[in-house]
């Protein structure tokens, strides 16, 4: 651990910055991974994150997801979640709003008493790749409940009014216990009934489901998230507790992914120049030139990174469609 970090530490505990001490903690994280210290990293990040008290213990069987009517396909895929929030990349702002709510489900006993509404039902949206699923695995971990991903696939059938029957299952599901649910490209369950491109059944899937969300109680967290929300019926955003937005990747930000994803193994790389070369990319495309830089030198037979390989992976990045 360098100096430099034990005197952030100490300096953003004396002066009560939990962000500024968390961000530290997190730089302390990274260096202790890249030095294949992955015990202690595990169990610093468990301390931070209150794993050790609230995180669901992995050995822990979890109960067989909602299939379809015919029993051939499942609903939706239940996990034990492993990201933490202090992993994500993301605005300061944005960072307080997910602790909020993490620290709100606590509270939601004593929110009820007083009358006050529960952020029940959030939605996220912002480009494809900048974190939302990450986001939602990560106040899964932050609670200690289970992540249930909702599989679209199988819950949109070709069926005249499955759909809505499979939506219902998936409710039903949820019900008997406590989860955050997740939606994921939530846009192709939630297009806008007036589009003059989609049929009756969408418009009665988004009507259906705009009943499930106003129905929508217990113990469980409900999110969706879209990169398309421009798509979404309008009645929808009005549902939801809470919207948050997910922007692309300040140059700092990219610099950020770029040096954790490197912290140790690489020589002499010009983490700057391409930090600002990818402002415009989503996170995704940091953390790409970060694993194909180390996936080039081990491929390689080395354990370092050379200039050579981040500077292919870099142009990589910049070249393909994010």
């Amino acid at each position: 651990m360098a100096g430099r970090e034990l005197k952030a530490l100490f300096r953003a505990f004396k002066e009560g910055d939990e962000l500024a001490f968390r961000r530290t903690a997190q730089e302390i994280i990274d260096d202790e991974e890249a030095k294949q210290h992955t015990a202690l990293a595990r169990d610093l990040r468990a301390i931070i994150a209150g794993g050790s008290q609230r995180a669901v213990a992995p050995d822990v069987s979890l109960p067989a997801p909602p299939k379809d009517r015919e029993g051939e396909w499942p609903l939706a895929e239940v996990y034990h979640p492993q990201k933490a929030l202090d992993e994500l990349v993301v605005g300061g702002d944005l960072l307080d709003q997910l602790r909020s709510l993490v620290d709100e489900h606590g509270k939601w006993g004593s929110l009820d008493l007083r009358g006050v509404p529960r952020r029940q039902r959030v939605l996220l949206y912002g480009p494809p790749g900048c974190g939302k699923s990450t986001a939602a695995e990560a106040i899964a971990t932050e609670i200690g409940l289970p992540l249930v991903i909702v599989r679209i696939d199988s819950v949109v059938s070709s069926y005249l009014g499955e759909t809505a029957s499979n939506l219902h299952r998936v409710f039903d599901f949820v019900r008997q216990g406590s989860w955050v649910l997740l939606f994921d490209e939530f846009d192709a369950l939630g297009k806008a009934r007036d589009d003059p491109g989609e049929h009756g059944e969408v418009k009665r899937v988004v009507t259906a489901f705009l009943q499930m969300l106003d129905a929508f109680k217990g113990s469980s967290l409900l999110l969706a998230a879209t990169n398309h929300q421009q798509l979404l019926d309008p009645a929808l955003w009005r549902r939801f507790d809470e919207v948050l937005e997910f922007g692309l990747p300040t140059v700092h930000q990219n610099r950020q992914l770029l040096r954790r994803g490197l912290r140790g193994v690489g020589e002499k790389l010009d983490i700057e120049a391409a930090a600002s070369k990818l402002k415009g990319k989503p996170h995704a495309a940091s953390e790409k030139v970060a694993w194909d830089s180390l996936r080039y030198s081990i491929l390689d037979g080395r354990d370092r990174v050379s200039k050579a390989d981040f500077e292919r992976a870099l142009i990589d990045a910049l070249a393909r469609p994010w």
